[in-house]
This record gives C-alpha cells, structure tokens and sequence, in this order.
C-alpha cells in the first residue's frame, strides 16, 4: 500500500512539473517555455499561452525577468518568401481568445541579455504585465523545441 501511495505522489509531483498554468485576474497563462540559447549567443526566446477567460480584451504589455536585460515581444511573418521578425508594444487578447505562441510563425518573447546560457531542465522567473489583469510571475522551464511545443499543445480543452 504504502508503494502504491509513494507512486501516486511521484506521478502528481512530475506531472506538476509539466502542467504549470498561472492566471491573472481573467487571463490563463499556460506552459511558459524557453529552449536552450545557441553557444556563445546572449538572445533566447520564450513561448506562452494566453487564454482569456473574460468577455474584455486585454492586453500583454510588458514582461521582465533577473535573467536578461530584456525581454521584448515580438511576432514573427512571411512577407512573400522572407521570413521577418519585429517587435510589437502590446499583444492584445480578446475576450474568450487562446493565443498559443510557438516556435516558428506568430508571437514569442525575446529575451535579450541573456546572463546564463539557458540549458534544458533550467526553470527562470518571467513577470508578465497585462494592462487590466495586473502582473503575473511564471515560472519558465527550458526543454528542446519539440517537447515545449508538444507539452504546451496539449494544455488547452
């Protein structure tokens, strides 16, 4: 019995260490990400969902972490056949909207300054700030492309 028990807490203790949400005030913030930094690069990119619960738009207008300089939002475009990135000030998300970022096309935070290369398995802190909700920490876990991305996909019902 007591085995049973001991697998039972272990099993809820690693799937917490995967299936981490956070909310301020009406937004959802679900299965924040980063993946490694390239050797020798300061720059990493982290990745969110955002599921507004409320009726009202609301938007993200900044996030800061004690593990970069900065951190940006930006969105990323095909314009004909070249890819272009650009910053943008807000990231607006409508009432009953989910916005997945993800590695690849649409929006992501830039992290600039980055004073630790990011290896996988590390976890940083990152502060959200929403212009009605308030401020959010998360915590982000640091995994390879396709794990963060698959793990953060299946968080949404």
């Amino acid at each position: 019995m007591k085995k049973i028990a001991l697998l039972l807490a272990a099993s809820c203790v690693s799937f917490a260490a995967f299936a981490h949400e956070y909310k301020a005030g009406e937004i959802r913030v679900v299965h924040p990400f980063s993946v490694p930094t390239l050797p020798g690069k300061d720059v990493g990119t982290v990745y969110i969902g955002l599921e507004n619960k409320g009726a009202q738009a609301d938007q993200l207008i900044a996030a800061t972490s004690d593990r970069a300089a900065r951190v940006e939002i930006h969105t990323m475009s095909m314009e004909g056949d070249v890819m272009k990135m650009r910053q943008v000030p807000e990231l607006e998300v409508k009432g009953g909207e989910t916005i997945k970022m993800k590695p690849g096309m649409g929006y992501h935070l830039m992290i600039f300054g980055v004073k630790q290369p990011l290896k996988v398995g590390d976890k940083f802190p990152l502060k959200l700030q929403f212009k009605k909700s308030g401020a959010v920490e998360v915590s982000v876990m640091v995994q390879e492309r396709e794990a963060g991305a698959k793990a953060a996909e299946g968080h949404f019902h």
